[in-house]
């Protein structure tokens, strides 16, 4: 590897791009990748992820692969490559024609792409991998990295088949991208993706430019004229998040009955609109864009002025993703929420159902006994499952090591982390059981993202606190960019009939297996020597019921700690010091 000092990865980024000048953390990003290190990078929405692995790209001598989730968004990504006249790439997805795949594969074999785009789910597929891997990939990224992760708000499975993949490619550098990763998903990005002491680069979840704002109702039909009201008087351009397309897209006819140019985006219009409703947008010929959390991963705007929630997210960590798409450009912007308690809705988590253990068991077996790979259509039909539910159930199976899926379908590996068990040593029985278990501890996790995307709302502190908190991220009592410090924040009890701001209850959770080691607990101690914290951020604890966790927060007095069996709590301090609730841990391995 030759020497590369700041300024050639600034005079590359001058010359191909037209960037004058790298973010600190930008650089620092850069040079680990340029000398081979895995790198794991969080940096805010805005600021330049993108660019970590397009400089190096234009000068490694070997392709970068991307892997990107949304092909709107590789398309983008693409876009902005091809128009540098310097970079050379090509994507590899489900939704091109078969013409245009096998075009892209010639340019490919032929060394002539410096960046390859592809969605995870392509390098399940053998043939897929083994043709990358002629070319010798010189770097491996992994955009939206949160996906990895099973603590990680946002989960996909297909994710998982990541780190055996770069095994087949040769072991390529890793560079890991996302937005919003506190510590607990860094450290299991980390270790699923197989990274080797990797650069840790956190750049901070703070937006200072945008001012949080949180209105509560009781009355549903008094909201609903708020999110109008307000989605008409902002600045524009802005997004307006609905809970469901029909919602989508009866608030955009009502927006667009005031006068405004409006259009609705989600999952069910069609991919024509979609790209089109994109294209308007960033081109400013629309004002606002009424969405589901489909719309915006990767929308590179940089002059939205609000984004208007008309309805509760279900997790402080798409509030946040969704939230950052405002004020990119730094001018001061506006996240309103507007908040009904009913809207928290938790059977949104459960409405499809937990997979139970028969259908798990069925599947198993089934696989168990097939001697090799069964394509989903077969095994639908051999066991009697919607397509939907095969898929959950294929999902918590892969999760627990027990069946791998690519190409050619599913395969029973038998092989279970909790066991112990090599390939077809672990029993039906136990990889049942450890699915379940999986499952359960799932569940919990989201149950308690709701109850913190409750406390956000009904918190009568400094918003930006309670936010960056979440994270793990420390922050001044006020922050005077949020309703509470600027004082113009009702009572949200006071506008609802909902509990109090959320004090989980304690309900214990299955035991997590396999996901931390287990170390001797000594007794919790009052202080710290020099009068420090007993438990700071980061701190790793016991608790005698909840097991071992991470304390992200401490504010007001209360302490926030992400169990790894339940989730997220909220535990008093002064109770929690009095009573030695919490046991200190040896302080997690980076």
């Amino acid at each position: 590897m030759f020497a590369l000092t700041s300024r050639r990865l600034r005079g590359t980024a001058r010359r191909v791009f037209g960037w004058e000048r790298l973010r600190p953390a930008q650089l620092v990003a850069m040079k680990g990748v340029m000398k081979g290190r895995d790198v794991l990078a969080v940096m805010p929405t805005g600021a330049g992820k993108s660019a970590i692995y397009q400089v190096p790209a234009a000068l490694l001598d070997g392709p970068v692969v991307v892997v990107s989730p949304l092909i709107a968004l590789q398309r983008d990504q693409m876009q902005s490559l091809l128009g540098t006249d310097t970079l050379r790439a090509a994507a590899v997805n489900s939704a091109q024609r078969r013409s245009d795949t096998d075009a892209a594969w010639d340019r490919i074999s032929a060394s002539s792409v410096d960046v390859v785009f592809l969605a995870p789910e392509q390098l399940a597929k053998d043939d897929v991998v083994e043709r990358l891997a002629l070319v010798r990939p010189r770097l491996l990224v992994v955009d939206e990295a949160h996906c990895v992760s099973s603590w990680g708000h946002d989960f996909r499975p297909d994710y998982l088949r990541l780190g055996y993949a770069r095994e087949r490619l040769g072991r390529p550098p890793v560079l890991a991208l996302t937005a919003n990763a506190a510590a607990p998903v860094r450290r299991d990005i980390a270790e699923r993706l197989g990274m080797r002491d990797p650069l840790e680069i956190v750049a901070g979840f703070d937006r200072p430019n945008i001012h949080l704002e949180v209105k509560a109702f009781q009355d549903e039909a008094a909201k609903d004229r708020f999110v109008l009201e307000r989605a008409a008087a902002e600045e524009k351009p802005g997004i307006v998040y609905a809970a469901t397309r029909r919602a989508a897209d009866a608030l955009a006819d009502e927006l667009s009955g005031l006068g405004l140019s409006v259009a609705s985006y989600h999952a069910g219009c069609a991919a024509a609109r979609r790209s089109d409703v994109q294209d308007r947008f960033l081109a400013g010929e629309l004002d606002v864009v009424v969405a589901t959390s489909a719309f915006g991963m990767g929308i590179d705007k940089a002059n939205v002025r609000f984004v208007l929630h008309a309805s509760v997210p279900g997790s402080l960590d798409a509030y946040y993703q969704e939230i950052g798409r405002a004020g990119r450009d730094g001018a001061p912007s506006r996240a309103i929420l507007a908040y009904r308690a009913k809207d928290l809705g938790l059977q949104r988590f459960f409405a499809a159902g937990s997979p139970d253990a028969d259908a798990l068991r069925r599947v198993a077996e089934r696989l168990r006994d097939a001697g090799g790979a069964v394509g989903a259509t077969k095994l639908r039909a051999a066991c009697d499952l919607s397509a939907t539910r095969l898929s959950a159930v294929l999902n918590l199976l892969e999760e627990t090591g027990a069946v791998r899926t690519g190409r050619t379908g599913s395969r029973w590996t038998g092989s279970v982390e909790a066991t112990g068990g090599g390939p077809g040593g672990a029993d039906v029985d136990a990889v049942v059981e450890e699915a379940l278990a999986v499952d359960a501890t799932h569940r919990s996790l989201e149950k308690s993202r709701v109850e913190m995307m409750r406390g956000y709302a009904e918190t009568l502190d400094c918003r930006r606190r309670y936010l960056l908190g979440y994270f793990g991220e420390a922050a001044p009592a006020t922050c005077g960019t949020c309703d509470v410090c600027t004082g113009r924040a009702a009572d949200p009890r006071a506008a609802d009939t909902a509990p109090p701001a959320a004090r989980p209850r304690e309900t214990a959770g299955p035991h997590r297996r396999g996901l931390r080691s287990r170390a001797a607990a000594r007794p919790g101690p009052k202080s710290r020597p020099g009068g420090g914290h007993p438990y700071p951020p980061g701190a790793r604890v016991r608790h005698e019921r909840w097991g071992e966790g991470e304390v992200m927060s401490d504010a007001e007095g209360r302490l926030t700690v992400l169990f790894d069996s339940v989730g997220y709590r909220t535990l008093s301090l002064a109770v929690v010091t009095d009573k030695q609730l919490l046991a200190a841990l040896p302080a997690a391995r980076r």
